[in-house]
């Protein structure tokens, strides 16, 4: 029994010896400047906001007013014409299950 609890005793003064040894180890990291993981995050958002500018110069550049208007006209038109056809549907199917000729 006296050597379980000696071979307890060391494998729990070696848990704390890496616990310690790891928790210096994070504090010289942390201190010693910004992580791998933050620079490429950082690197990133530039990437996408330098994209993200483009495309909008690209769209403001492109941009024309009378084919805005064309395709806000064809969208009323279609949808008006969606709206009667479905009415016309739905009065065929309640016809239809209502029985009235």
């Amino acid at each position: 029994m006296g050597t379980r609890c000696l071979l307890v005793l060391l494998l729990v003064l070696l848990v704390l010896k890496c616990e310690v040894q790891g928790d210096d180890m994070a504090r010289q990291d942390e201190a010693t400047g910004p992580t791998l993981l933050s620079q490429m995050q950082e690197s990133l958002y530039g990437y996408w906001g330098s994209a993200k500018a483009a495309a909008q110069d690209l769209y403001e550049k492109t941009y024309l007013t009378a084919m805005d208007e064309k395709i806000r006209d064809m969208y009323s038109t279609s949808t008006a014409a969606v709206r009667i056809y479905t009415g016309i549907l739905t009065d065929q199917i309640l016809s239809m299950l209502t029985g009235d000729p």
